[in-house]
C-alpha cells in the first residue's frame, strides 16, 4: 500500500467518524388551506433528539429524547404546560421502564431473563394493579 492510498483511507475514516457524530437539524413547514402554518424543528445529535412543534395557533409542544449507555429518557411537553415522560434502563438481559403521565400517575414494566430461555415481564399500572407474563423457549 503506497502513501497516497493510506492518506485516502485515513481521510475517509476520519470523514465517516465526523459525519456519524455530527448534529443534524431540520425544519419542516406545513401550510393549511387558510394560509396558516405549522412547523417542526428537530435536532439530532449522538442518538439524542430535540423536537419542537409549533401549531397553527402558535402553541408549541416539545419532545426530548436522551440516550446514554444503558438508558433512554424521553420527555413530552404539551402546549398547556403538562408533560409526560418515559425512562428505560437496561443491561444484563433486564430492562425497567417507567411511564409518568401528565397527571402524575406512573406505570412500570420490568423484564428479566432475556437470553436465558425464560423471560418474565411484569407490568404495574397507575392504580397499583399488576400482571406478569412468563415466556419459556
Amino acid at each position: 500500500m503506497n502513501c497516497l492510498s493510506r492518506t485516502i483511507t485515513v481521510s475517509f475514516i476520519a470523514l465517516c467518524t465526523l459525519a456519524a457524530s455530527a448534529q443534524v437539524s431540520g425544519t419542516s413547514t406545513v401550510t393549511g388551506p387558510y394560509g396558516k402554518t405549522a412547523t417542526r424543528s428537530t435536532l439530532r445529535s449522538g442518538g439524542n433528539v430535540q423536537s419542537t412543534t409549533t401549531g397553527i395557533n402558535g402553541q408549541t409542544a416539545t419532545r426530548n429524547v436522551t440516550r446514554t449507555a444503558g438508558s433512554t429518557n424521553a420527555t413530552l411537553a404539551g402546549p398547556n404546560g403538562q408533560s409526560a415522560s418515559r425512562s428505560t434502563t437496561y443491561g444484563g438481559g433486564n430492562s425497567q421502564t417507567t411511564l409518568t403521565g401528565r397527571n402524575g400517575g406512573t406505570a412500570s414494566r420490568n423484564v428479566s431473563g432475556r437470553g436465558t430461555g425464560t423471560v418474565t415481564a411484569t407490568t404495574t399500572g397507575p392504580n397499583g394493579a399488576s400482571g406478569s407474563r412468563v415466556r419459556t423457549r
